[in-house]
């Protein structure tokens, strides 16, 4: 009877590790959280054939829009924590709860990669009064309520990062002008009917390059070495070092509960996908900064994200909740 029982158990055992070194099984759904096109897509389907190499399965991928992301963050926290549903998404759930979206986020999730992010830019009209990030303050500071930023609405990157200049600043006393996003704005300010613009570097390269807008500083704690004599933020104010790096995000994530071995299988193939030169050109093509960040990393990258963030957007009034009710601690407490 002994034998026959421990017999049973070695089974089991053998067909567990065997279960879990064959997976991924069958197909696994990536949901994307933004439509066709967009950054989130492109950067998922340039990336995702690359792991699936490594995977030795398929990843089919399927465009869920919706309520700013949350319909496809929702749809993969329903799912089984099983790996065969994964969430490809953006930075936005991270402020979904502060800005009445939506009552989960990534800490719903496990970060499986973190892929790259964005860094911002701020750029200015030709004919602006000022030509360094120095000249714009005091431009400012001297004419308060004249300069006109751009804006694409709360919770964009341009209202994170006016914010974030308010809080390292003491305040910034300028007229917010709203764009139905970045691409008609960076047309606004090259027609000038703004000054001044933050958006991602990727988006204002191109521009910078022929000479349309001016470049005033990289929001960031280095230069960019593709525009390497714009000079970082940090070198300016060293205040920034608080909130920065920051910037809009790409990652892979799997439903919390999944088995530590598929997540590590996950995480080994984007990783090595994220490597591919293929999509290290398309990336760095498009001003992102890889990251192909997992685990703790990842943990703290999201933690550090999320509490700037959320608390920039409450000290400047654009919160709809307080980041206090989530236990989202305020950066340095």
């Amino acid at each position: 009877m002994k034998r026959m029982f421990y017999g049973a158990v070695a089974a089991l055992a053998l067909s567990a590790g065997f279960a879990a070194a064959e997976y991924p099984e069958k197909e696994i759904q990536g949901i994307i959280q933004w439509g066709a096109g967009g950054s989130t897509d492109t950067v998922m389907r340039a990336v995702t054939p690359h792991a699936e190499k490594v995977l030795g399965g398929n990843v089919v991928m399927q465009n869920m829009t919706g309520a700013v992301g949350a319909i496809a963050l929702n749809h993969v926290a329903d799912a089984d924590a099983d790996g065969y549903t994964v969430l490809m998404g953006a930075e936005n759930p991270m402020l979904y709860k502060i800005m009445g979206l939506g009552d989960k986020d990534y800490g719903e999730f496990i970060p499986v990669n973190i892929l790259a992010r964005g860094t911002p830019i701020l750029v200015a009209n030709n004919d602006a009064p000022f030509d360094t990030y120095a000249e714009m303050m005091a431009h400012i500071a001297a004419n308060p309520g004249e300069v006109r930023f751009g804006s694409t609405g709360p919770g964009g990157l341009p209202s994170v990062i006016n914010a974030m200049i308010g809080a390292v600043e003491g305040g910034l006393d300028v007229i917010e002008v709203p764009y139905d996003g970045d691409g008609p704005a960076l047309t606004g300010l090259q027609g000038g009917a703004i000054d001044v613009m933050p958006v991602v570097l990727g988006l204002a390269v191109d521009g910078i390059r022929a000479g349309n807008m001016k470049p005033l500083a990289i929001m960031d704690t280095a230069p960019s070495d593709r525009l390497p004599d714009v000079p970082a933020v940090t070198e300016v104010n060293d205040g920034y070092n608080t909130y920065l790096p920051w910037g809009p995000f790409f990652g892979v994530f799997a439903k919390k509960g999944t088995p530590d071995d598929v997540v590590a299988k996950l995480s080994a193939a984007y990783a090595e996908g994220a490597q591919n030169a293929e999509f290290v050109e398309l990336m760095e093509g498009r001003g992102y900064t890889l990251m192909g960040i997992s685990g703790a990393e990842a943990e703290a990258f999201l933690s550090k994200w999320q509490q700037g963030t959320a608390w920039l957007l409450q000290d400047a009034g654009l919160a709809k909740n307080s980041p206090e009710e989530f236990g989202i601690a305020r950066p340095g407490e």
